[in-house]
């Protein structure tokens, strides 16, 4: 029975010890040494007596930074990960929020300041493993234990953070991997920092599947031509990246020059993507199987797909199809009356229900009890459903089509529409390489980067 995504980790040690696990540059670890030094990073978080507590990791991208996840995951305890060049308020308020009983970090970082007992990432390999505690520690494990708390902004600019069990990793874990057939021939390369839900995918069905991930730092998606030539270059067969990734790398032409011959599965989330780009990375890599995925943070990464299967006009939404196995999405209209998939463009709020939802938000039960609420469907026993924000709708082919936040849903002359859409026909003109939708004292701006210009383009556009 898997309780800790450890066990995945332990899996791919018996069958592949020696297989690489990941790669940072010019650095790289097989999966028997990852794992020791996993355990060597648990054992010494072990020596200080502490179980189910919250440990701070600031660290940058790095295999450095996923022993020290795992490491925490081990000893029982939930992990933070947040970016390394935080800005100190920020960092502030989540340390309140938190109260670590432990910081992961590097020599140099300077956090003194948080007052709180520190591990260094460059002693880990000098740490012993104690398996009397490590076996103590798993066996004191569930799989309701958290396994981290991840900081999102909050509408307020007060951060949240939203509790994950291991429970709702390890079932989408065994969802990606199976939808996607990941196996340990795949080759994946990172673009998400480990903050982000996003990385959820690369890393934890990486390991499951026995496969090889390669960690691409944030600084090189500024050059297009450089990643490119480095998924070329190691065969990379497997990408999930943003959208506002893939809109730049497309609107950068650059696309076409790479073969890439190994890459077959392209996946993206995040935001609406456009069908232009959607076209342009199609017209690339046309062997390739495309899916766009979709999911708040607070149901684990992502909770459905829509793997391309027909082609789209370019003023069209693509859908973000269904939900995964184990997971139900609901639309509800504004009275909380069910929205079935056989009516089609009757727009609603997204609900979602299934394993994959958080526990709520750490240390702020007002603020989950708002969000995470009772199911209208069910009359008879606490069922709670996450109120995601976003309006959606069914399609003519009863397929789900994200339009963008609720709070971007606008009243023109007296009509609701989302931006989504109108960013979206926007688009589709053919001089238009991305646009984003501003209502500011009843007035709609569109921004716009163009291919064309000119003084009357916007004008056109409206027309």
């Amino acid at each position: 029975m898997i309780i800790n995504v450890c066990d995945f980790l332990d899996k791919s040690v018996e069958k592949f010890p020696l297989k690489t696990a990941f790669v940072d540059g010019e650095d790289c670890i097989n999966y028997k040494n990852f794992s020791n030094l996993t355990q060597k990073v648990a054992s010494k978080i072990l020596s200080f007596s502490f179980f189910k507590s919250p440990v701070l990791i600031l660290l940058p991208k790095s295999i450095g930074c996923l022993a020290a996840m795992f490491g925490v995951a081990r000893s029982g305890n939930f992990y933070t990960v947040l970016d390394d060049k935080i800005p100190k308020e920020r960092l502030l308020k989540i340390v309140e929020v938190l109260e670590p009983k432990l910081l992961v970090t590097l020599k140099d970082s300077k956090f003194e300041y948080l007052g709180v007992p520190t591990l260094f990432a460059e002693e880990f390999e000098v740490y012993d493993v104690d398996n009397t505690l490590l076996e103590y520690a798993k066996n004191r494990q569930i799989d309701t234990d958290l396994l981290y708390v991840l900081f999102t902004s909050g509408s307020t600019g007060i951060p949240k953070g939203v509790c994950t069990a291991q429970k709702s990793v390890i079932d989408f874990v065994f969802n990606a991997q199976e939808t996607f057939c990941i196996d340990e021939n795949e080759v994946l390369a990172n673009q998400s920092p480990f903050y982000f839900d996003f990385s959820i995918l690369d890393i934890f069905v990486s390991v499951k599947a026995g496969a090889t991930l390669h960690l691409l730092q944030n600084p090189l998606f500024a050059f297009p031509d450089k990643v490119m030539e480095y998924l070329d270059k190691h065969k990379v067969s497997m990408i999930f990246w943003v959208t506002a990734i893939m809109i730049y790398f497309a609107n950068s032409g650059i696309l076409s020059k790479y073969k890439c011959e190994a890459l077959c599965k392209i996946l993206f989330c995040g935001e609406i993507m456009p069908i232009k780009v959607l076209q342009e990375w199609q017209k690339c890599f046309s062997s390739a199987l495309f899916a766009n995925l979709y999911g708040p943070t607070e149901i684990t990464d992502v909770c459905s797909y829509y793997i391309v299967d027909r082609g789209f006009e370019a003023s069209e939404l693509l859908p973000v199809g269904k939900s995964f196995r184990n997971t139900e999405i609901l639309l509800f209209d504004d009275n909380l009356k069910l929205i079935a998939p056989n009516v089609p463009n009757k727009k609603g709020e997204i609900f979602v229900r299934g394993s994959g939802l958080s526990f709520g938000y750490y240390n702020e039960k007002d603020k989950t009890d708002s969000a995470f609420i009772q199911n209208p469907l069910c009359k008879s026993y606490a069922e709670k459903i996450y109120k995601t924000g976003d309006i959606g709708a069914y399609n003519s082919y009863g397929e789900l089509v994200c339009y963008g936040r609720a709070d971007n849903q606008v009243k023109i002359l007296g009509h609701r529409v989302e931006l989504g859409e109108i960013e979206s026909v926007i688009g589709a003109h053919k001089e238009v390489l991305n646009n984003v939708c501003l209502f500011k004292d009843n007035v709609l701006h569109c921004l716009y980067e163009s291919s064309g210009g000119g003084g009357d383009f916007i004008k056109r556009i409206s027309s």
